[in-house]
């Protein structure tokens, strides 16, 4: 049994490399759209403190936002192009209205309160576009508009380590857009002057009150950045599976990833993003027929309960120390 459990993997891997190759592709794969998610997490913590729980479901209700402006464009007669492009910029827009909506309904009037009353209106906030998506849009998956947005299909076979990797176009693409999603948001916010002002608005509100930044906005502007990720992430996750209600789980991976990573930080989404996926896409394959299967499911949140023992704040997360 202890073989089995610490030596037969390793020699498994070494005996075939190429199988380890095409689980480390696609544990990567998973872990850059882990990352993603996280990173609309991240956003919105440093600009508010607040845990937004409802940035799962952000992902599902966009999505589906997404496919149905287009059924309805197909239905007026548009092109199968023109009526997906024209259904992104509108499920972009509705993202917009749902942050100024969040900030102005939920926010401002909550701004004096504890950070756990925020918390829990995350909550209600999650169940409002539950209820409201399934009233819209029903409770039936959709098939996402991956070739209507020229997202690729098929697959790229490479002879390697004396096999064949496979590697899904669409896999490629989700990690192509994700990093560069993820590298311009870092960008954006560290070197223009609204990321200076949300990194003021993380450390102290009253001191960015002080020097004239308003908070109303900044909030708006995060949470529509947090929507535009909930968007690709939508798009990405939908088009290598249907987009359904039941994506919302797959959103919350982004928990763990946080913990590894750091709440505030978005290098540590990333990292900690990479070791998710990287890390269950190993687990299932090498360790799971010893377990029955099914360690995809539960991995991500037992390596994060090991962190939250040993260093609760994370990789990249600071260490606070209170003084009493």
């Amino acid at each position: 049994m202890l073989y089995n459990i610490f030596i037969d993997p390793f020699v498994q891997m070494v005996q075939m490399p190429d199988l380890l190759v095409q689980t480390l592709w696609e544990g990567l794969v998973s872990g850059v759209l882990y990352a993603l998610i996280a990173l609309g997490f991240v956003l919105i913590f440093k600009a508010s403190g607040v845990f937004n729980f409802a940035q799962g479901i952000m992902v599902v209700f966009s999505a589906l936002t997404l496919v149905g402006f287009y059924a309805k464009f197909s239905s007026w007669g548009f092109s199968g192009h023109a009526a997906a492009f024209l259904a992104l910029l509108l499920a972009a827009g509705v993202m917009l209205v749902l942050a100024m909506l969040v900030e102005r309904v939920v926010l401002r009037p909550l701004v004096t309160q504890p950070d756990i009353i925020l918390f829990m209106a995350t909550f209600g906030i999650t169940y409002v576009l539950i209820g409201f998506g399934e009233i819209v849009f029903g409770g039936d998956p959709k098939q996402m508009i991956a070739n209507e947005l020229f997202l690729p299909s098929g697959s790229v076979d490479i002879e390697m380590l004396g096999g064949l990797v496979s590697l899904q176009k669409i896999d490629i693409a989700a990690a192509v857009i994700a990093s560069l999603m993820i590298v311009g948001l870092a960008l954006f916010f560290q070197k223009t002057r609204i990321g200076r002002a949300l990194r003021a608005v993380a450390d102290s509100h009253k001191a960015a009150l002080s020097v004239g930044i308003s908070l109303n906005q900044i909030w708006v502007i995060v949470w529509f950045a947090a929507g535009l990720v909930a968007l690709v992430t939508g798009i990405m996750w939908g088009a290598r599976s249907d987009v359904s209600f039941a994506l919302e789980i797959v959103a919350l991976k982004a928990l763990p990833v946080l913990v590894l990573g750091g709440f505030t930080s978005v290098p540590g989404a990333i990292v900690g993003g990479l070791i998710i996926g990287v890390g269950e896409k190993l687990g299932e394959f090498y360790w799971g027929p010893l377990l029955g299967g099914g360690i995809e499911s539960w991995l991500a949140y037992v390596i994060a309960l090991v962190f939250l023992l040993y260093r609760p704040q994370g990789l990249f997360g600071d260490k606070i120390i209170e003084r009493i």
